[in-house]
């Protein structure tokens, strides 16, 4: 697996403890994070058995910074 590829959860992973974010409507639509011994992952919530993205966990820290620095706002 490498940052950003597909991943599919299967019986060879611990079961995950996936969290969703507070600001998450009650549409469904959401995506849903876990953290793990291979980095980070990240889920549609509407399909938790389809394709998610594994990110390295400094990868995911340099997203997570960028997102709190307001790199990524569009206003």
């Amino acid at each position: 697996m490498t940052d950003g590829g597909g991943w599919r959860p299967g019986s060879s992973r611990p079961p995950a403890s996936w969290r969703k974010s507070s600001y998450s409507d009650n549409l469904g639509n959401c995506v849903e994070v876990t953290a793990g011994p291979g980095g980070v992952a990240l889920r549609d919530s509407k399909n938790p058995r389809g394709q998610g993205l594994l990110f390295s966990a400094s990868t995911w820290h340099v997203f997570i910074h960028g997102t709190r620095s307001g790199e990524f706002d569009l206003g």
